[in-house]
């Protein structure tokens, strides 16, 4: 990346001393040299530069009247023998005000502020892409081996004494381990006790009514005493008749 520069300046010396200042510097490129703010609007219609040295006293026009009468300017580096336009400059959010003679220090400093800006209000962030979230998961003994259990992968969960066997899209998993255990480490908000022995995944119920739900081809059974309660959990604010 380099930022495109002009020099405006009706002294040859001062513009040929900044012309070896950018020289050196390896993100910068000169583009043009003019000798007044009338020549510098002419060049910008062709020339899009993203830093101007702007010379204060010049003939035609000064680089203040410029300042005043251009709205959309590039980044300006102001520069000048004369200090007692600092204050004034700087409410038309320049860069910075480099005092003739400009050594190569001071100059330095300068552009390395208008690269950081130019950096900030142009950086482009790579691409990331974005991965989703893997889904909650835990893991359970099944027949000796660890298996992964996908929580958006179960069925339903069915007790079975001081066992429980977990009905997942990819099969049946018995472990040992309480239905109320497992219940208390599952979202409630997506997983409903139906009956003392079974547990069920909400969004997996496809049709119930008041003893029983489906879900697959399974029938599950629901308890009197916790009929209610499954009724109003499973329709909640989506049921649209009367």
């Amino acid at each position: 990346m380099k930022l495109k520069c002009i020099i405006t300046d009706d002294e040859p010396l001062a513009g040929e001393g900044l012309a070896r200042h950018i020289k050196v510097v390896d993100y910068l490129e000169l583009i043009g040299v003019v000798q007044n703010p009338v020549e510098l609007d002419q060049l910008m219609e062709t020339e899009k530069p993203d830093l101007i040295f702007l010379d204060i006293e010049m003939p035609l026009m000064s680089g203040m009247e410029l300042l005043h009468l251009k709205n959309a300017l590039p980044m300006v580096i102001l520069t000048t023998a004369y200090p007692n336009y600092a204050l004034e400059a700087f409410q038309f959010d320049v860069i910075d005000y480099l005092l003739k003679p400009i050594t190569f220090n001071r100059f330095f400093k300068a552009v390395k502020k208008a690269r950081e800006l130019y950096l900030l209000k142009n950086q482009k962030l790579p691409h990331t892409p974005i991965t989703p979230p893997e889904p909650d998961y835990f893991f359970i003994k099944s027949e000796g081996k660890y298996e992964k259990i996908r929580t958006d992968a179960i069925n339903y969960i069915q007790s079975l004494q001081n066992y429980v066997i977990i009905h997942t899209d990819r099969g049946k998993f018995m472990t040992l381990m309480s239905l109320k255990s497992l219940e208390e480490n599952l979202d409630a908000e997506q997983f409903l006790r139906v009956h003392k022995s079974y547990l069920v995944a909400i969004a997996k119920v496809t049709r119930f009514e008041n003893s029983e739900l489906k879900i697959g081809e399974d029938l599950i059974p629901i308890s009197r005493m916790n009929k209610d309660f499954v009724m109003e959990k499973l329709l909640g604010e989506r049921y649209l008749g009367r």
